[in-house]
This record gives structure tokens, sequence and C-alpha cells, in this order.
């Protein structure tokens, strides 16, 4: 029987949201009878099928002014014909976002994210975290430090490189969700 695929659909403009999408891989990765797959929108064309037979689609982008970039967006208008023919209907979903600003309007990022995947019928997955860094015993080293629930959160600073952004803190709750969804991709085909 071959593994399940979770596959990371993402666009990133500056290379923060790939060094995102790249950690949540990570995560997919340290469940081993789960496959992961990354996939930027600029090469969707040639990878429908990856998409098409995933057991879950984790989707990523950067959040310029307030929603998802352009590039994101774009793919998302070519997915209707599978939303046509219904094609990921009951695959698991799950969703990151990376913005300059701690808040940068992230959350109608992932609005924009969600929204997708239900117009597909898909199954939602959150972060499944308490909030880091809301108290005065946290810290910004902790884990969903920007206090999401619905998903990955990053804050990439804007005069720094891919190289230094997003922190530590920000690429291990991408970690988690990656792990979170191969889990729960897991669980989900065993009882198909």
């Amino acid at each position: 029987m071959s593994k399940p695929v979770v596959a990371i659909v993402y666009h990133s403009g500056f290379g923060h949201t790939k060094v995102q999408a790249e950690a949540v891989l990570a995560g997919i990765q340290e469940v081993e009878a789960v496959e992961g797959v990354l996939v930027p929108v600029d090469e969707v064309e040639e990878k429908w099928e990856a998409l098409d037979g995933a057991a879950a689609i984790i989707f990523g982008t950067p959040i310029y002014m307030g929603n998802v970039s352009a590039a994101f967006q774009a793919f998302a208008e070519k997915t209707s014909k599978r939303w046509y023919e219904r094609k990921w209907v009951n695959k698991l979903a799950a969703g990151f976002v990376n913005s300059a600003s701690q808040n940068g309007d992230k959350h109608q990022g992932m609005l924009a994210l969600f929204g997708l995947s239900q117009q597909h019928g898909m199954i939602w997955v959150g972060l499944g975290l308490l909030p880091g860094n809301n108290s005065s015993q946290a810290s910004i080293e902790d884990m969903n430090r920007l206090g999401s629930f619905a998903g990955a959160y990053a804050q990439s600073n804007a005069d720094q490189g891919p190289d230094v952004v997003p922190p530590a803190s920000d690429r291990k709750t991408a970690s988690h969700l990656g792990r979170r969804v191969a889990e729960a991709a897991l669980r989900w085909t065993k009882g198909a």
C-alpha cells in the first residue's frame, strides 16, 4: 500500500514563505508513513496529479496588502476545474501565512485559504496549539507566538532575508502544522 501524500502548495515572493513551506515539509517528514511534496504555484501546471492524488493539501502564501498574494490567488482560480469535477472533496486541508508585520491582517489571508478549501469540500485541520508569548512568563521564542488557531502564522522582518527570518519559533510552529496534518492524513486514509 502506498503512503498517503501531503502536498504543500505555496507562493513565496521573496523566499520567506518558502522557508516556512520547507518547515511544514520537515514536520510532515517526521511521520514516516506519510510522504510530503512541495508544489510552488508557478509549477502547478506540471503537478496537478500530485495535488489530485494527495490525501491532504496545505496552502501557503505571503500576505500582501491584507490578503493572499496575487500569484496564490491566480493558482486558486486555476483550481476551478478541480472544483467543477469535485476532485478535492473530503481531502484534508490546512494553511500557513507570512507577513512582515506582527499582525499584517494575516487572519484575512487565512480565511481566504479556508474559503478555498471549503469551496472544494475539504476538511480543515487547524493548528491545535494554544497561543504562545501571551503572558509575562512567555517569550517570542514560544511556538505559536503569534497566537493563531486556524493555521501557522509567521512574521518576517521586511529588512531581513530568508536566511534569517522567519524566526525559529515560527519555523517550529510550521513544522508542528506539517506533522499534525500528516498524522491526521494517516488516520484519515486508514479509515478509507
